[in-house]
Protein backbone atom coordinates (compact mmCIF):
# COMPACT_ATOMS: atom_id res chain seq x y z
CA UNK A 1 0.00 0.00 0.00
CA UNK A 2 1.73 3.15 -1.27
CA UNK A 3 0.75 6.65 -0.07
CA UNK A 4 3.66 8.44 -1.73
CA UNK A 5 3.44 10.98 -4.53
CA UNK A 6 5.68 11.38 -7.56
CA UNK A 7 8.45 14.03 -7.45
CA UNK A 8 6.87 16.17 -10.17
CA UNK A 9 3.52 16.01 -8.36
CA UNK A 10 5.20 16.99 -5.10
CA UNK A 11 6.64 20.06 -6.81
CA UNK A 12 3.17 20.94 -8.07
CA UNK A 13 1.79 20.51 -4.54
CA UNK A 14 4.40 22.96 -3.26
CA UNK A 15 3.18 25.52 -5.81
CA UNK A 16 -0.38 25.02 -4.54
CA UNK A 17 0.76 25.54 -0.94
CA UNK A 18 2.62 28.70 -1.93
CA UNK A 19 -0.33 30.13 -3.81
CA UNK A 20 -2.70 29.43 -0.91
CA UNK A 21 -0.33 31.08 1.57
CA UNK A 22 0.84 34.03 -0.52
CA UNK A 23 -2.09 34.84 -2.83
CA UNK A 24 -5.38 33.37 -1.58
CA UNK A 25 -5.32 33.70 2.20
CA UNK A 26 -4.23 37.37 2.23
CA UNK A 27 -7.28 38.28 0.09
CA UNK A 28 -9.99 36.16 1.68
CA UNK A 29 -10.98 38.64 4.37
CA UNK A 30 -11.56 41.36 1.78
CA UNK A 31 -13.55 38.91 -0.37
CA UNK A 32 -15.90 37.79 2.42
CA UNK A 33 -16.33 41.34 3.79
CA UNK A 34 -18.05 42.24 0.53
CA UNK A 35 -20.98 39.87 1.19
CA UNK A 36 -22.69 42.48 3.36
CA UNK A 37 -22.49 45.13 0.64
CA UNK A 38 -25.54 45.47 -1.61
CA UNK A 39 -27.37 42.35 -2.82
CA UNK A 40 -26.08 39.35 -0.86
CA UNK A 41 -26.83 37.08 -3.82
CA UNK A 42 -24.72 38.98 -6.33
CA UNK A 43 -20.96 39.31 -6.46
CA UNK A 44 -19.66 42.82 -5.99
CA UNK A 45 -17.14 44.17 -8.47
CA UNK A 46 -14.40 43.74 -5.87
CA UNK A 47 -15.37 40.11 -5.19
CA UNK A 48 -15.38 39.33 -8.89
CA UNK A 49 -12.01 40.98 -9.38
CA UNK A 50 -10.47 39.04 -6.47
CA UNK A 51 -11.90 35.71 -7.54
CA UNK A 52 -11.18 36.01 -11.24
CA UNK A 53 -7.63 37.27 -10.71
CA UNK A 54 -6.89 34.32 -8.43
CA UNK A 55 -8.42 31.84 -10.87
CA UNK A 56 -6.41 33.37 -13.71
CA UNK A 57 -3.25 33.01 -11.65
CA UNK A 58 -4.03 29.36 -10.92
CA UNK A 59 -4.70 28.62 -14.59
CA UNK A 60 -1.51 30.38 -15.67
CA UNK A 61 0.47 28.16 -13.29
CA UNK A 62 -1.29 25.00 -14.48
CA UNK A 63 -2.90 24.54 -11.05
CA UNK A 64 -6.35 23.61 -12.30
CA UNK A 65 -8.84 20.70 -12.21
CA UNK A 66 -6.76 18.42 -9.97
CA UNK A 67 -9.89 16.45 -9.01
CA UNK A 68 -10.01 14.62 -12.38
CA UNK A 69 -8.15 11.57 -11.07
CA UNK A 70 -9.39 9.00 -13.60
CA UNK A 71 -9.60 11.00 -16.79
CA UNK A 72 -7.54 11.92 -19.82
CA UNK A 73 -8.69 15.51 -19.26
CA UNK A 74 -7.14 15.82 -15.82
CA UNK A 75 -3.70 16.28 -14.29
CA UNK A 76 -3.00 12.56 -14.14
CA UNK A 77 -3.17 12.40 -10.35
CA UNK A 78 -4.14 9.28 -8.45
CA UNK A 79 -6.79 9.61 -5.74
CA UNK A 80 -4.01 9.25 -3.14
CA UNK A 81 -2.10 12.13 -4.72
CA UNK A 82 -5.19 14.30 -4.94
CA UNK A 83 -5.77 13.76 -1.21
CA UNK A 84 -2.72 15.88 -0.42
CA UNK A 85 -3.94 18.68 -2.72
CA UNK A 86 -7.48 18.63 -1.29
CA UNK A 87 -6.11 18.79 2.25
CA UNK A 88 -4.24 21.98 1.43
CA UNK A 89 -7.35 23.47 -0.19
CA UNK A 90 -9.33 22.65 2.94
CA UNK A 91 -7.23 25.06 4.99
CA UNK A 92 -9.11 28.07 3.68
CA UNK A 93 -12.62 28.39 2.18
CA UNK A 94 -11.84 30.10 -1.13
CA UNK A 95 -9.06 27.80 -2.28
CA UNK A 96 -11.12 24.98 -3.78
CA UNK A 97 -12.90 27.32 -6.20
CA UNK A 98 -9.67 29.08 -7.15
CA UNK A 99 -8.29 25.73 -8.39
CA UNK A 100 -11.70 24.66 -9.85
CA UNK A 101 -11.93 21.81 -7.36
CA UNK A 102 -15.05 22.99 -5.55
CA UNK A 103 -18.22 21.10 -4.61
CA UNK A 104 -20.76 20.46 -5.99
CA UNK A 105 -19.19 21.25 -9.36
CA UNK A 106 -16.58 18.48 -9.22
CA UNK A 107 -19.25 15.82 -8.73
CA UNK A 108 -21.43 17.29 -11.45
CA UNK A 109 -18.50 17.49 -13.85
CA UNK A 110 -17.78 13.81 -13.19
CA UNK A 111 -21.40 13.01 -14.05
CA UNK A 112 -21.22 14.97 -17.30
CA UNK A 113 -17.90 13.41 -18.23
CA UNK A 114 -18.98 9.83 -17.49
CA UNK A 115 -22.63 9.85 -18.50
CA UNK A 116 -23.36 13.02 -20.47
CA UNK A 117 -24.02 13.22 -24.19
CA UNK A 118 -21.67 15.12 -26.47
CA UNK A 119 -24.15 18.00 -26.52
CA UNK A 120 -24.18 18.12 -22.70
CA UNK A 121 -20.40 18.11 -22.61
CA UNK A 122 -20.21 21.02 -25.00
CA UNK A 123 -22.97 23.05 -23.34
CA UNK A 124 -22.28 22.35 -19.65
CA UNK A 125 -19.05 20.43 -19.05
CA UNK A 126 -16.75 22.70 -21.04
CA UNK A 127 -17.73 25.95 -19.23
CA UNK A 128 -17.67 24.14 -15.87
CA UNK A 129 -14.17 22.84 -16.59
CA UNK A 130 -13.12 26.39 -17.48
CA UNK A 131 -14.65 27.81 -14.28
CA UNK A 132 -17.01 30.08 -16.25
CA UNK A 133 -20.27 28.80 -14.70
CA UNK A 134 -21.39 27.02 -11.53
CA UNK A 135 -23.83 24.16 -10.99
CA UNK A 136 -26.01 22.53 -8.33
CA UNK A 137 -27.01 18.98 -7.47
CA UNK A 138 -30.63 18.57 -6.36
CA UNK A 139 -31.38 15.41 -4.41
CA UNK A 140 -32.71 16.07 -0.89
CA UNK A 141 -36.44 16.70 -0.45
CA UNK A 142 -38.21 18.44 2.45
CA UNK A 143 -41.07 15.95 2.91
CA UNK A 144 -39.23 12.61 2.99
CA UNK A 145 -36.26 11.13 4.88
CA UNK A 146 -33.76 11.66 2.10
CA UNK A 147 -31.01 9.75 3.92
CA UNK A 148 -32.87 6.78 2.35
CA UNK A 149 -32.96 7.98 -1.27
CA UNK A 150 -35.48 5.30 -2.24
CA UNK A 151 -37.98 7.61 -0.50
CA UNK A 152 -37.51 10.43 -3.02
CA UNK A 153 -40.81 11.45 -4.61
CA UNK A 154 -39.94 14.31 -6.99
CA UNK A 155 -42.18 13.70 -10.01
CA UNK A 156 -40.85 13.27 -13.54
CA UNK A 157 -43.31 12.21 -16.26
CA UNK A 158 -42.70 11.71 -19.97
CA UNK A 159 -44.85 13.77 -22.30
CA UNK A 160 -43.85 13.37 -25.93
CA UNK A 161 -40.34 14.71 -26.48
CA UNK A 162 -40.15 16.20 -22.97
CA UNK A 163 -40.21 15.30 -19.32
CA UNK A 164 -42.40 17.37 -16.98
CA UNK A 165 -41.02 17.97 -13.49
CA UNK A 166 -43.02 18.76 -10.36
CA UNK A 167 -41.93 18.86 -6.74
CA UNK A 168 -39.58 20.50 -4.28
CA UNK A 169 -35.91 20.11 -3.48
CA UNK A 170 -33.96 21.77 -0.71
CA UNK A 171 -30.34 22.12 0.43
CA UNK A 172 -29.42 22.70 -3.23
CA UNK A 173 -25.87 23.83 -2.50
CA UNK A 174 -24.57 26.46 -4.89
CA UNK A 175 -27.98 27.21 -6.40
CA UNK A 176 -27.90 30.72 -4.92
CA UNK A 177 -24.80 31.63 -6.91
CA UNK A 178 -25.72 33.99 -9.78
CA UNK A 179 -23.35 31.97 -11.98
CA UNK A 180 -25.27 28.72 -11.34
CA UNK A 181 -26.49 27.74 -14.81
CA UNK A 182 -27.40 24.07 -14.58
CA UNK A 183 -28.91 21.57 -12.14
CA UNK A 184 -28.53 17.80 -12.04
CA UNK A 185 -31.74 16.54 -10.43
CA UNK A 186 -32.60 13.16 -8.90
CA UNK A 187 -36.19 12.36 -9.94
CA UNK A 188 -38.66 9.50 -9.66
CA UNK A 189 -39.62 7.89 -12.95
CA UNK A 190 -40.54 4.32 -11.94
CA UNK A 191 -43.67 2.88 -10.38
CA UNK A 192 -44.03 0.75 -7.26
CA UNK A 193 -43.74 -2.34 -9.46
CA UNK A 194 -40.12 -1.52 -10.31
CA UNK A 195 -37.21 -2.58 -8.12
CA UNK A 196 -36.66 0.12 -5.51
CA UNK A 197 -33.23 0.96 -6.92
CA UNK A 198 -34.59 1.32 -10.46
CA UNK A 199 -37.38 3.82 -9.74
CA UNK A 200 -35.19 6.91 -9.90
CA UNK A 201 -33.32 8.76 -12.61
CA UNK A 202 -31.12 11.81 -13.06
CA UNK A 203 -31.94 14.59 -15.44
CA UNK A 204 -30.15 17.77 -16.46
CA UNK A 205 -32.12 21.00 -16.08
CA UNK A 206 -31.26 24.49 -17.30
CA UNK A 207 -31.41 26.65 -14.15
CA UNK A 208 -33.28 29.33 -16.09
CA UNK A 209 -36.15 27.06 -17.14
CA UNK A 210 -39.72 28.32 -16.80
CA UNK A 211 -41.52 27.05 -13.72
CA UNK A 212 -38.50 27.02 -11.39
CA UNK A 213 -39.00 29.09 -8.24
CA UNK A 214 -36.34 29.62 -5.59
CA UNK A 215 -38.41 29.74 -2.40
CA UNK A 216 -35.71 30.67 0.11
CA UNK A 217 -32.10 30.22 1.11
CA UNK A 218 -31.75 27.62 3.85
CA UNK A 219 -29.84 28.85 6.88
CA UNK A 220 -27.08 26.84 8.53
CA UNK A 221 -27.00 27.76 12.21
CA UNK A 222 -28.46 31.13 11.27
CA UNK A 223 -26.19 31.80 8.27
CA UNK A 224 -27.33 31.72 4.64
CA UNK A 225 -23.87 31.18 3.12
CA UNK A 226 -24.47 33.92 0.54
CA UNK A 227 -23.74 34.25 -2.31
CA UNK A 228 -23.20 30.48 -2.68
CA UNK A 229 -26.25 29.39 -0.73
CA UNK A 230 -28.24 26.22 -0.09
CA UNK A 231 -31.59 26.84 -1.72
CA UNK A 232 -35.13 25.50 -1.34
CA UNK A 233 -36.55 25.23 -4.86
CA UNK A 234 -40.01 24.43 -6.27
CA UNK A 235 -40.59 23.02 -9.75
CA UNK A 236 -44.03 23.53 -11.29
CA UNK A 237 -44.62 21.88 -14.68
CA UNK A 238 -41.01 22.42 -15.71
CA UNK A 239 -40.51 20.98 -19.19
CA UNK A 240 -37.13 19.45 -19.98
CA UNK A 241 -36.06 17.93 -23.30
CA UNK A 242 -36.12 14.12 -23.21
CA UNK A 243 -32.48 13.99 -24.31
CA UNK A 244 -31.53 15.57 -20.97
CA UNK A 245 -32.14 12.25 -19.20
CA UNK A 246 -28.79 10.84 -18.08
CA UNK A 247 -28.02 7.27 -19.08
CA UNK A 248 -31.72 6.33 -19.19
CA UNK A 249 -34.70 5.97 -16.90
CA UNK A 250 -34.03 3.97 -13.76
CA UNK A 251 -30.28 4.64 -13.69
CA UNK A 252 -30.32 7.30 -10.97
CA UNK A 253 -28.77 5.13 -8.28
CA UNK A 254 -26.03 3.88 -10.57
CA UNK A 255 -25.07 7.48 -11.39
CA UNK A 256 -25.41 8.62 -7.77
CA UNK A 257 -22.94 6.06 -6.49
CA UNK A 258 -20.45 7.07 -9.16
CA UNK A 259 -20.90 10.71 -8.18
CA UNK A 260 -21.10 10.55 -4.40
CA UNK A 261 -18.14 8.24 -3.70
CA UNK A 262 -15.45 10.67 -4.86
CA UNK A 263 -17.37 13.63 -3.41
CA UNK A 264 -17.48 12.06 0.04
CA UNK A 265 -13.76 11.42 0.18
CA UNK A 266 -13.01 14.92 -1.18
CA UNK A 267 -15.01 16.38 1.73
CA UNK A 268 -13.02 14.23 4.16
CA UNK A 269 -9.72 15.34 2.64
CA UNK A 270 -10.63 19.00 3.01
CA UNK A 271 -11.82 18.39 6.60
CA UNK A 272 -8.33 17.22 7.48
CA UNK A 273 -6.98 20.47 6.06
CA UNK A 274 -9.39 22.43 8.24
CA UNK A 275 -8.23 20.50 11.28
CA UNK A 276 -4.61 21.31 10.45
CA UNK A 277 -5.44 25.00 10.12
CA UNK A 278 -7.29 24.97 13.46
CA UNK A 279 -4.43 23.20 15.22
CA UNK A 280 -1.96 25.74 13.87
CA UNK A 281 -4.14 28.58 15.16
CA UNK A 282 -4.45 26.83 18.53
CA UNK A 283 -0.70 26.37 18.90
CA UNK A 284 0.13 29.94 17.95
CA UNK A 285 -2.50 31.26 20.36
CA UNK A 286 -1.25 29.05 23.20
CA UNK A 287 2.28 30.43 22.80
CA UNK A 288 1.41 34.09 22.23
CA UNK A 289 -1.28 34.55 24.90
CA UNK A 290 -0.57 34.65 28.62
CA UNK A 291 -2.78 34.19 31.66
CA UNK A 292 -1.83 33.85 35.32
CA UNK A 293 1.73 34.72 34.40
CA UNK A 294 2.24 31.87 31.93
CA UNK A 295 1.63 31.13 28.23
CA UNK A 296 -1.67 29.33 27.74
CA UNK A 297 0.24 26.27 26.50
CA UNK A 298 1.51 25.73 30.05
CA UNK A 299 -1.90 25.97 31.71
CA UNK A 300 -4.42 23.26 32.46
CA UNK A 301 -4.41 20.28 30.13
CA UNK A 302 -3.37 22.22 27.05
CA UNK A 303 -0.27 20.11 26.38
CA UNK A 304 -2.43 16.98 26.33
CA UNK A 305 -5.10 18.66 24.22
CA UNK A 306 -2.59 19.72 21.58
CA UNK A 307 -0.96 16.28 21.57
CA UNK A 308 -4.32 14.51 21.21
CA UNK A 309 -5.30 16.77 18.31
CA UNK A 310 -2.04 16.03 16.49
CA UNK A 311 -2.44 12.26 16.95
CA UNK A 312 -6.07 12.23 15.88
CA UNK A 313 -5.32 14.26 12.75
CA UNK A 314 -2.58 11.80 11.80
CA UNK A 315 -4.88 8.81 12.36
CA UNK A 316 -7.63 10.36 10.24
CA UNK A 317 -5.20 11.25 7.44
CA UNK A 318 -3.95 7.66 7.25
CA UNK A 319 -7.52 6.36 7.06
CA UNK A 320 -8.29 8.89 4.33
CA UNK A 321 -5.23 7.81 2.35
CA UNK A 322 -6.20 4.16 2.67
CA UNK A 323 -9.70 4.94 1.39
CA UNK A 324 -8.12 6.84 -1.50
CA UNK A 325 -5.78 3.91 -2.20
CA UNK A 326 -8.75 1.53 -2.21
CA UNK A 327 -10.45 3.77 -4.79
CA UNK A 328 -7.32 3.70 -6.94
CA UNK A 329 -7.54 -0.10 -7.11
CA UNK A 330 -10.65 0.25 -9.27
CA UNK A 331 -13.15 -1.78 -7.22
CA UNK A 332 -15.85 0.69 -6.15
CA UNK A 333 -17.68 -1.91 -4.04
CA UNK A 334 -14.56 -2.77 -2.06
CA UNK A 335 -13.72 0.91 -1.56
CA UNK A 336 -17.22 1.90 -0.37
CA UNK A 337 -16.88 0.85 3.32
CA UNK A 338 -13.56 2.71 3.55
CA UNK A 339 -15.11 5.85 2.10
CA UNK A 340 -17.93 5.55 4.65
CA UNK A 341 -15.40 5.18 7.47
CA UNK A 342 -13.51 8.34 6.60
CA UNK A 343 -16.73 10.24 5.88
CA UNK A 344 -17.63 9.65 9.56
CA UNK A 345 -14.17 9.97 11.08
CA UNK A 346 -12.79 13.09 9.37
CA UNK A 347 -15.58 15.59 10.16
CA UNK A 348 -15.89 14.34 13.75
CA UNK A 349 -12.15 14.61 14.28
CA UNK A 350 -11.98 18.06 12.68
CA UNK A 351 -14.93 19.27 14.74
CA UNK A 352 -13.13 18.26 17.91
CA UNK A 353 -9.94 20.06 16.88
CA UNK A 354 -11.83 23.22 15.91
CA UNK A 355 -13.75 23.14 19.20
CA UNK A 356 -10.51 22.88 21.17
CA UNK A 357 -9.13 25.81 19.18
CA UNK A 358 -12.23 27.84 20.01
CA UNK A 359 -11.67 27.07 23.68
CA UNK A 360 -8.07 28.24 23.44
CA UNK A 361 -9.17 31.54 21.89
CA UNK A 362 -11.91 32.11 24.48
CA UNK A 363 -14.65 34.55 23.47
CA UNK A 364 -12.70 35.58 20.38
CA UNK A 365 -13.00 32.00 19.14
CA UNK A 366 -16.75 32.31 18.59
CA UNK A 367 -16.54 35.77 17.05
CA UNK A 368 -16.17 37.00 13.49
CA UNK A 369 -12.55 37.97 14.17
CA UNK A 370 -11.28 34.43 13.55
CA UNK A 371 -12.62 31.77 11.14
CA UNK A 372 -13.17 29.08 13.76
CA UNK A 373 -16.94 29.56 14.15
CA UNK A 374 -17.44 29.32 10.39
CA UNK A 375 -15.23 26.23 10.26
CA UNK A 376 -17.22 24.57 13.05
CA UNK A 377 -20.50 25.31 11.28
CA UNK A 378 -19.25 23.85 8.00
CA UNK A 379 -17.87 20.71 9.65
CA UNK A 380 -21.03 20.11 11.66
CA UNK A 381 -23.01 20.38 8.44
CA UNK A 382 -20.63 17.95 6.76
CA UNK A 383 -21.76 15.24 9.18
CA UNK A 384 -25.09 15.38 7.34
CA UNK A 385 -24.01 16.17 3.77
CA UNK A 386 -23.67 13.21 1.38
CA UNK A 387 -25.29 10.95 3.97
CA UNK A 388 -25.47 11.35 7.76
CA UNK A 389 -23.09 9.56 10.09
CA UNK A 390 -25.69 6.94 11.02
CA UNK A 391 -26.11 5.81 7.40
CA UNK A 392 -22.36 5.47 6.89
CA UNK A 393 -21.90 3.61 10.18
CA UNK A 394 -24.66 1.25 9.05
CA UNK A 395 -22.77 0.55 5.83
CA UNK A 396 -19.53 -0.06 7.73
CA UNK A 397 -21.26 -2.43 10.16
CA UNK A 398 -22.98 -4.35 7.36
CA UNK A 399 -19.67 -4.86 5.58
CA UNK A 400 -18.10 -6.07 8.83
CA UNK A 401 -20.94 -8.44 9.75
CA UNK A 402 -21.05 -9.86 6.23
CA UNK A 403 -17.70 -11.48 6.92
CA UNK A 404 -19.30 -13.64 9.60
CA UNK A 405 -22.80 -14.32 8.33
CA UNK A 406 -24.41 -15.63 5.16
CA UNK A 407 -27.85 -14.41 6.18
CA UNK A 408 -29.50 -11.85 3.88
CA UNK A 409 -29.49 -8.23 4.97
CA UNK A 410 -25.75 -7.96 5.60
Amino acid sequence: MDFSIRPETDRQLERVKTMIRDEIMPREHAFHAEVEIGDRWEYTQKQSEILESLKSSAKAQGLWNFWLTDSANGQGLSTVEYAYFAEEMGRTPLAAEVFNCNAPDTGNMEVFERYGSQAMKERWLAPLMSGDIRSAYLMTEPDVASSDPTNLEFECKREGDSYVLNGEKWWATGAGDPRCAVYIVMVRTGTEDAHKHQRHSMIVVDAGSDGIEVLRPMQVYGHDDAPHGHMHIRFTDVRVPAENMLLGEGCGFEIAQGRLGPGRIHHAMRAIGQAEAALEMMCRRSLDREAFGKPLAQLGANFDIIADCRMEIEQARLLCLKAAWMMDQGDARAAAPWISQIKVVAPRMALKVVDEAVQMFGAKGISQDVPLAAMWTHLRTLRLADGPDAVHRRQVARAELKRYSQRPGY
